[in-house]
């Protein structure tokens, strides 16, 4: 089959690879659609650790069953899919609590990180375990069925974070994932959405999907634009959508004393923390991992059109204009957002 491969570190190459082979409790899926995440260009260059070439990526996908293990009877051939990025054990302690985005023998589809190497989804067919397979709806088309997986960890950071009616959220990185935990922070009840984000266009989006106020840091002091608009007291909770040290102070500053701070973001492995900001205003710090069971939910706000994604789907294009898609997207493509590659295009 035709794949997109990491042969090296910032070198692909869309090239014949073996067809994976479809164990007894797996589904071998047709990809009709596979998004490329910030993640995916991060371990492009080796940053991250977790993309040891040769490997193919790719983990935002839907497609259709193509074929099933001999032990799978919930999905027949021709139906469409999409599935889970994390494929967890479903046995381990943190599995039987529903913390399956802590699995103790978690993997990631197309992560190889030296404890183990996973085949994604940037190809023609790839099996996954049935476990993480979910069905999807016919009005719900396959671009738009490849931003469950980024759906869903919106959905999971907002859904760890209390809220309480006429609370207010700031929402830190006008991104992808940003975009998406603002929609759902809205459905959740947050009354007053602050977005934040260093460009103007994205800003604009923001208030597109339901911000109710941005700030660009760049042009004006985000935590005195906070206190002005919550009476001096700051936000009841921020989602750090960005993971970067300036945006992880952002964030801890803005909130009131009592409110909850949710790490989403990670660009950066290490951050400063203002220990004495956190105790003395006894702030909640969380991080938020992937999904844990979210992803039928996202399957039904995204089919319902209450989480919107078309405004965030930059492009769609061919499988083997990957390699240029991904070259462009790492020198900074101005504008662009989330790419979609379509193997069976």
């Amino acid at each position: 089959m035709k794949a997109l491969l990491l042969t090296e570190y910032k070198k692909m190459a869309y090239a014949d690879v073996p067809e994976p082979v479809c164990g007894v409790d797996d589904v071998l899926i047709q990809v009709r659609a596979c998004g490329i995440c910030g993640s995916d260009i991060h371990g492009y260059d080796g940053s991250t650790g977790r993309r040891i070439p040769p490997l193919v990526m790719g983990h935002e996908a839907a497609g259709v069953v193509a074929s099933t293990g001999a032990n799978v009877q919930t999905f027949r051939r021709g139906q469409r899919v999409t599935f889970d990025s994390t494929v967890y054990c479903g046995s381990c302690v943190n599995c039987r609590r529903g913390d399956v985005n802590l699995c103790d023998q978690r993997q990631v589809l197309g992560v190889s990180c030296g404890d183990y190497r996973r085949h994604g989804a940037f190809a023609e067919f790839v099996t996954v375990p049935a476990r993480i397979v979910h069905a999807l709806p016919d009005n719900l088309g396959f671009n738009e069925a490849a931003m469950i997986e980024a759906v869903s960890v919106g959905v999971h950071a907002v859904r760890l974070t209390p809220c309480a009616p006429g609370d207010t959220a700031l929402i830190v990185g006008s991104g992808m994932i940003g975009l998406l935990t603002l929609q759902a922070a809205k459905i959740a009840g947050f009354a007053q959405i602050i977005a934040v984000d260093t460009e103007d266009s994205r800003l604009a989006v923001a208030r597109e999907l339901g911000a109710t106020h941005t700030a660009n840091p760049k042009t004006q002091d985000v935590t005195e634009f906070v206190k002005a608009l919550t009476k001096g007291q700051g936000t009841d909770a921020a989602f750090e959508c960005v993971g970067l040290n300036d945006t992880v102070l952002s964030a801890i500053h803005a909130v009131r004393k009592g409110g909850t701070v949710t790490l989403v973001g990670n660009l950066s492995p290490k951050t400063e923390l203002p220990l004495q900001i956190v105790v003395t205003r006894q702030l909640r710090l969380q991080g938020s991992c992937a999904s844990a069971g979210e992803i039928p939910r996202c399957i039904e706000l995204l089919a319902t059109g209450q989480i919107k994604v078309d405004r965030i789907i930059s492009a769609v294009a061919p499988l083997e204009q990957g390699a240029d898609w991904f070259a462009r997207l790492y020198a900074g493509a101005p504008g662009v957002m989330k790419v979609i590659l379509a193997p069976h295009a």
